[in-house]
């Protein structure tokens, strides 16, 4: 999808990128190999070619740093065929306090399409292991991770995570759903174990509790209701994507 976008251009809209799709230019090569567009100046076609080239030679390096930076956060999906296979869902359990009023985090879950891992807090969740873990991603999926997972994490640890960012709370936003991670879950058929159904983040603050005052039974089920909010993401983020391509419109004109 990346390379049929061309919103990302400076003074270019998601009308005028569906008009190039309708003209038959539906890839970077596709407009730098026309002579002329349609709505372009031959100054403004130069500038822009300019910029797909470095674009396209970005891309091909697969600096992924440098399109989390370049594009729109709101567009960061576009990117997730691309990076799918170099993709992580990150998951937070907090204590249920706010940062600032001694809020920290007990649990970061990871999933790479393959394997869940966590780090505890306690045991194994130190700023060293975090960062050796995000290393060798280079792409972030989260839900809401915008607003609390990457803030939370990046003001404890003092890190910067400096991946494309697909926020599925945002895009089911754009989508036109409504509703928080277990109610899209339901929505898709997407179930988790029957310990830990019905659960949410304020009995993960419980769990937590409990599990520090020795409950081996606590921790198992905080573990396991992180594991679906982390592993489900992967799943959801197939489906939000290609539901927000087809929204776009590329599918009209690629076959």
């Amino acid at each position: 999808m990346i390379r049929n976008t061309f919103s990302l251009l400076n003074g270019i809209g998601e009308k005028f990128e569906r008009r190039l799709w309708e003209r038959g230019i539906l890839t970077w090569d596709d407009f730098l190999s026309s002579e002329k567009v349609t709505g372009l100046n031959s100054l403004k076609k130069s500038l822009y070619n300019n910029e797909l080239v470095k674009l396209s030679d970005e891309l091909n390096n697969g600096n992924a740093e440098f399109f989390a930076h370049f594009m729109k956060r709101n567009q960061h999906w576009r990117l997730f065929e691309e990076f799918r296979d170099e993709a992580v869902c990150l998951d937070i359990e907090t204590n249920g306090l706010h940062m600032r009023y001694g809020g920290y985090i007990t649990v970061v879950g990871l999933y790479d399409g393959f394997e869940w891992r966590c780090l505890l807090r306690g045991e194994n969740l130190t700023h060293q292991n975090l960062c050796r873990e995000l290393n060798g991603y280079r792409y972030l999926i989260t839900f809401a991770g915008t607003v609390f997972d990457i803030p939370f994490l990046e003001n404890s640890f003092k890190i910067k995570i400096n991946f494309p960012h697909f926020d599925l709370c945002c895009a089911s936003k754009k989508i036109g759903l409504k509703g928080g991670l277990k109610r899209l879950e339901a929505l898709y058929g997407i179930t988790r174990d029957e310990s830990v159904s019905g659960f949410n983040g304020y009995d993960a603050v419980k769990l937590w509790r409990h599990a520090q005052k020795g409950s081996l039974e606590a921790r198992q089920s905080l573990l396991t209701y992180n594991m679906h909010d982390t592993v489900n993401l992967f799943n959801l983020a197939n489906i939000f994507y290609k539901t927000l391509r087809s929204q776009s419109g590329i599918d009209d004109y690629v076959r």
